[in-house]
């Protein structure tokens, strides 16, 4: 399977910079996996999709603003700092630029030395251990110093921190967020949970390998980096009820797709407990969990649009996303959603 089998045009203006003002007004692409029939409708039409008995999953990972800028102690030269994984307490896997700046033993001063890192090593793909002293609680100097790791495609200054949050995010984390869950407002999750569809948590904290371009030619050669997961007993239940009961499972964003793929057995029942995953899904892959998908438009040969064609054909995933273009929706992370039946 050659990674160019995933390639469509997008044409640039296409590319969502800015949230909407209403998470809920953005557009909704449903897609009949079996058939490849579209229909154009509004994400809050979403609760007609929905029926009693479902269970709908959602990741309420929070993004960290992991993006720190500093100076070398040495040579006050900037640097960026990019907060990839927490490798123990004050121990983080970081991305620095420019990278041959940060050998072992560096100093960088970050908010006037409110912050210091100390690059201890070198590890895969050149990503840098940092170890962070500082004084006071390090989760509230971040929310002073660092910014939103926006993707390199939004270009845009984010003027709201939070519209790059779910409503529901509760558990610090990620590098970046569960793009799809963006979409819902408190609202409609009530009007949701009325309808009598059960809402399960699952949390992974999203890291950029998610996003990293495929640099390989034949798909399965391609190598997913791992991210930390959690799935509560309680939530794990949820889930399996509907299973048992012969009710469907739709998951709000592939890393929720992720999360219950990774901690269901051959038999399709979700285990609680806490893991990394690489799991990487592309055509072929069988579901053991998920019947359905609410998710964003995403990046031509990425491991996404593979994820997504794994569940629909990658014809009808292809054939989507031109009427998408052809319909001028508005893609990636701040753009419009398709819900996958």
């Amino acid at each position: 399977m050659n990674v160019k089998d995933f390639y469509f045009e997008l044409p640039q203006e296409l590319i969502a910079q800015d949230p909407l003002e209403d998470r809920a007004a953005s557009r909704l692409l449903v897609l009949d996996k079996k058939t490849g029939d579209i229909t154009h409708r509004g994400f809050r039409d979403v609760l007609e999709y929905l029926h009693p008995g479902d269970c709908l999953v959602i990741n309420d990972t929070k993004v960290i603003p992991a993006r720190l800028y500093g100076v070398k102690r040495d040579t006050g030269a900037k640097i960026e700092v990019l907060l990839l994984k927490r490798r123990e307490k004050d121990v983080w896997e970081t991305l620095v630029k420019p990278g041959k700046k940060a050998k072992p033993g560096t100093v960088l001063d970050f908010g006037d030395g409110i912050l210091t890192g100390t690059v201890e090593e070198t590890v895969d793909e050149g990503n840098r251990l940092i170890r962070f002293s500082y004084e006071g609680i390090f989760e509230e100097i971040l929310d002073r110093l660092g910014q939103m790791p926006l993707p390199p495609y939004i270009t845009h200054q984010l003027k709201d921190k939070n519209r790059y949050q779910t409503v529901y995010a509760k558990h610090d984390g990620s590098a970046a967020a569960p793009t799809a869950g963006l979409h819902f407002t408190k609202e409609l999750l009530k009007e949701i949970q009325e309808k009598g569809v059960e809402i399960a948590h699952v949390t992974l904290h999203v890291g950029l390998g998610t996003f990293r371009p495929v640099k390989v030619e034949n798909v399965q050669d391609h190598h997913m980096h791992s991210e930390f997961y959690i799935v509560e007993e309680s939530e794990a239940e949820k889930i399996n009820r509907a299973k048992q009961a012969g009710n469907r499972v739709v998951c709000v964003g592939t890393t929720s797709c992720r999360t219950v793929e990774s901690a269901s057995t051959e038999e399709g029942l979700v285990k609680a407990g806490t893991g990394w995953t690489d799991i990487f899904i592309y055509p072929g892959y069988r579901f053991k969990v998920l019947d359905a998908l609410i998710t964003n438009f995403h990046l031509p040969e990425s491991t996404l649009v593979m994820l997504v064609s794994a569940l629909a054909g990658r014809e009808h995933i292809l054939h989507a996303y031109e009427e998408a273009i052809k319909e001028r929706y508005r893609f990636f992370s701040f753009g419009d959603a398709m819900l996958i039946l």
